[in-house]
């Protein structure tokens, strides 16, 4: 059985890292309690998110919203440059006006069914030099240098989200994904609350069980069963961070018994549910997203090929590099 191991720090409102892999890595499967945004400047690379696979070119933005499933797939020995931002979900709540919201770009991706935003002309577009400016404001220390940080942070999140309103930027659509498979993704997504069964799905969707479940497995690299767990683990535990009541959380989040949902729980996220309530602060606007600690790769959560063992180790030490 396929298990998640809970990892990474963010500590911060947002943190920014330039990364650069020399060698070909495989990356996990994996999740995050805040949002990412990632600027891909080379590479041959390839972004799952959700089963869509994008294949990404210079200066492609990809946006990940939190509990969003994902990774990147290197196709090649060729350099991987990113930058990666993670944003706390709250930081972005704390700058919605009935004038503005910071946090539209990824409403608009949601929207839209799509992860990646393409700039149409990048040598005359300011968003390139705005990511320029906040990544040179992290490589130093002066006076005010958090605040400083954060306003050129501001500015970059005005940029895009005045490019998408203003169509300057493309979602991207894929053709590599099976599309009956993406109705199915959605469709599990809008009724996690639900009594969710595969025959349910099945039925829904004309298919049958078992074409329907090889055929999810290969799109998405798991199987129905664990997504819609893993789904619902996400969703019960930003719920539990946000103080409702655990048991109702349980059964809110379309789990059937309370022990169930408790040890499916603690193997995720290496806690019981009120151990999470105990150890982190309650979510208010402008809170950071904390998680514990990360491996070699990045600050994420996840998902375990069947049979690897959780190093309980790892999970105490906080490491350098972020997620991919």
């Amino acid at each position: 059985m396929e298990s998640y191991l809970k990892k990474g720090y963010l500590h911060s409102a947002f943190r920014l890292f330039h990364i650069t892999d020399q060698t070909q890595k495989t990356f996990s499967f994996h999740y995050h309690d805040f949002d990412k945004l990632l600027i891909f400047l080379r590479g041959d690379v390839s972004y799952i998110i959700e089963g869509k696979s994008y294949l990404l070119q210079p200066y492609d933005i990809v946006l990940v919203r939190h509990n969003e499933i994902h990774k990147p797939m290197i196709h090649s020995t060729s350099p991987y440059e990113r930058i990666v931002v993670y944003i706390s979900p709250h930081f972005i709540d704390s700058y919605r006006t009935e004038d503005y919201d910071l946090g539209y770009c990824f409403q608009k991706s949601a929207a839209e069914h799509s992860g990646v935003l393409r700039i149409l002309s990048p040598q005359s577009n300011p968003l390139p030099h705005a990511i320029t400016r906040l990544e040179q404001a992290f490589q130093e220390e002066d006076y005010a240098t958090d605040l400083y940080r954060q306003v050129l942070f501001l500015e970059f999140m005005i940029h895009l989200n005045r490019a998408v309103r203003h169509n300057s930027l493309n979602f991207l659509d894929t053709t590599e994904a099976h599309p009956k498979i993406q109705h199915i993704v959605r469709y599990i997504n809008e009724h996690l609350t639900n009594d969710l069964s595969i025959d349910e799905i099945a039925g829904q969707f004309y298919m049958s069980r078992y074409h329907m479940m090889r055929t999810f497995k290969e799109e998405t690299g798991f199987t129905i069963g664990h997504y819609i767990t893993q789904k619902r683990l996400a969703m019960a535990r930003e719920q539990i961070l946000h103080r409702f009541p655990i048991t109702q959380v349980c059964y809110d989040c379309g789990f059937k018994d309370y022990s169930t949902f408790s040890r499916a729980y603690k193997k995720a996220f290496q806690e019981s549910p009120r151990e999470t309530q105990k150890r982190h602060p309650v979510f208010t606007a402008g809170s950071p997203v904390q998680e514990a600690a990360g491996d070699s790769d990045d600050y994420n959560i996840h998902l375990q090929s069947p049979g690897t063992a959780s190093d309980p180790a790892v999970s105490d030490r906080p490491e350098a590099h972020p997620a991919p």
